[in-house]
Order: structure tokens, then sequence, then C-alpha cells
């Protein structure tokens, strides 16, 4: 029986503009996401996923206290985090919160780890950055162990062992869905295949289709450890307008912004209106009118396999009446077109 796809949206939180082009405080920022949540609820969107962040430029550094305040407010989509940045944070909280967010939600919640592309949480948390894929290992070790929902006997390297412990809140029916996010590298694909976890694959930039030899590598994993594969999912930034020509010329001054301030940071150049225009057309932006932006997700799905596409909708100072009315356009029109496009081509 094949698993139905599932669609979701994802959002860092980033700090948006008000109608004047000032930046909104971070604590409305905060409130104008949960709006865009419910109406991802009220339009049968499959997902939420809120970004975990330590830095200005975007609101959320806890994402479950703000999915607890979308799960109040909603009845039946699904709310995550995209992703948790596992390495510098107690494995046991982040259960013990996400179990909570299940708790309040009715069973919905579900955690994506990372060790996410930014570090200034390693410095805020007192850990050390040369330690930074030790720490990731030990602490998803640890997690899985958790996920057992047991009393947990446990040792490594970097905290002190635990003998017959157990963690509270359980979780009510069943397990906590955990992903493992991924940026490109095939030692966390395998290590995904290894705990027996979903894949959740971070693709920002280039054709999608690059992506195609780390799902061969996560089920040829899964054939070696003799289980059935997890299913696969894709995030990646986007922008739906009426039309291609709105969409590109709404998103192309603050997604420059975004992109050039993140770059100086990483050593990269400005983004040129060149560069955009290539991963509108041919890379990982899925942004144009609902027809352009179906027929791209559409085209990824088949290549790559997956079960889930997760659209991360925001785009720095992008202001919230423009997210508002893409993600009404995503659910309204992309979701139902994507899965025609699909019919057709198993018909």
């Amino acid at each position: 029986m094949t698993t139905p796809l599932e669609f979701g949206l994802d959002t860092f939180g980033d700090v948006t503009n008000d109608a004047l082009g000032a930046a909104l405080p971070h604590a409305q920022v905060i409130r104008n996401v949960i709006e865009e949540a419910v109406l991802a609820d009220q339009l049968g969107i499959d997902f939420i996923g809120l970004g975990e962040h330590h830095r200005a430029d975007f609101a959320i550094s806890s994402p479950e206290t703000v999915l607890a305040a979308i799960a109040a407010r909603t009845r039946r989509i699904r709310l995550g985090s995209a992703v948790t940045v596992l390495s510098s944070d107690d494995p046991i909280r982040v259960f013990q919160r996400f179990a909570t967010v299940d708790a309040v939600s009715g069973g919905r919640a579900e955690v994506i780890l990372g060790r996410g592309s930014f570090t200034e949480s390693f410095p805020l948390f007192g850990f050390d950055l040369r330690q930074y894929e030790a720490l990731f290992e030990e602490k998803l070790d640890l997690f899985t162990e958790l996920l057992k929902q047991e009393a947990v006997n446990w040792q490594g390297k970097l905290r002190p062992p635990l003998s017959n412990q157990r963690v509270f809140p359980p979780i009510e029916h069943g397990m906590l869905k955990t992903w493992i996010g991924v940026g490109g590298s095939p030692e966390s694909v395998v290590r995904a295949a290894h705990y027996d976890l979903p894949l959740m694959l971070a693709i920002i930039g280039g054709d999608p289709k690059r992506f195609a030899p780390y799902v061969d590598l996560y089920h040829r994993a899964f054939k070696q450890f003799g289980r059935p594969v997890k299913p696969i999912g894709v995030h990646s930034p986007g922008y739906v307008a009426d039309s291609d020509a709105q969409a590109r010329e709404e998103l192309w001054h603050d997604y420059k912004t975004m992109r050039d301030r993140i770059g100086k940071e990483r050593g990269w150049p400005p983004m040129g209106r060149d560069e955009f225009v290539q991963e509108a057309d041919h890379g990982s932006l899925y942004v144009g009118s609902p027809e352009t932006v179906a027929r791209k997700i559409a085209a990824t799905v088949k290549a790559l396999g997956i079960a889930r596409f997760q659209l991360k909708y925001s785009a720095g100072p992008l202001p919230h009446e423009k997210l508002m009315r893409s993600i009404e356009l995503y659910g309204r029109r992309v979701v139902p077109l994507v899965r025609e496009m699909l019919a057709q081509e198993v018909a």
C-alpha cells in the first residue's frame, strides 16, 4: 500500500517588515506565525514546521512553545520543528517538550532532529564547536533510546550515564514521530537508516534530482539492515502568487536581502538576478503561479520518490500579508494540482 503524499509548510519565523518597510518586533512575528499556522490548518495542509534559531533575523528560538500555542487553535495539522538543533540541547528535555506538545495537540507532534546550518546556539549554551559531530552522534543515540519509552540504561562520553531512568510525560499513543534532517552528508543518510528514522532532505539550492544518490543510499542502507525503508521528505524554499511574474517580483528583493545577509557571513558573493532566475527555473526555489509551483513539486516527487514536501514559505522581510496569500494559494490550488498531476501520471 502506497503512503499518501503529504504537504507541509516550514518557517523560521523570519523577521518581517510592516507596510512602511520597518521590521516588526519579534513578538509580533511570533503571533503572525501562529496565524499562518491556523490558516494552514483551515486549508487542510498536513504539517507545519518551525525552525529553531538564536539570532536577530529569526524570531523563533523555542519552536515547541509556539507549537503548543498553535495546537490550542488548530484541529488536524501536524506540528513539528524544522529543525531542532539537538547538538546544543539536552535530548531528554527535547523529548519532554515534544511529548508535551503531543499531549496538548492530541497526538499531532513530530520532531525533525538536525545539526542546523547556523552555529549560534553552541557558544550561547556553552558547547564546543570542535565537538560538532560527536555531540550530535551521542545525543541522537540517547534520543533514540528515549523513543522506546522504557526505563533508560545508557552511557556515552560527553554526559553522565543513565541507569534505569524513566522520562515523563510519555507519548500517549504510539511513538513520537522523529525525522533526521540532512543537508547533503552521506554519513547522515546512513545514520538515519541505522536508527530506523525517516529522512528529511533540506534541498535549498541546485537541481533537486542531484539528491537522487542520497535517496538510493538510504534505500540500500535499509536493505542491508534488513528493515523496510522509512519515508523521505523534502524541505525547499518557495513562494506562490497569482502569476509567475508577480511571484518573482514580490519575492526577489526580500529573498535577496535574506540570502545576501547570510551569504556575507559565509563568504558568498551577493545574489544576482540571474542566479535567482536560474534557481526558479531549474533549481530548488519553488516560486511562481500555482500551476508552475505544482509542476515543479510533482517533478521532485517523481524524481526522488518522496512521501512529503515541505515548502519553506517565509523569506527574510517578506510581509505577513503576502505570506498569508502564498499559504492560501498553496493549500487551495497547489496541493490539489500536484495530486491531480501525479494521478494522471499513474493513469
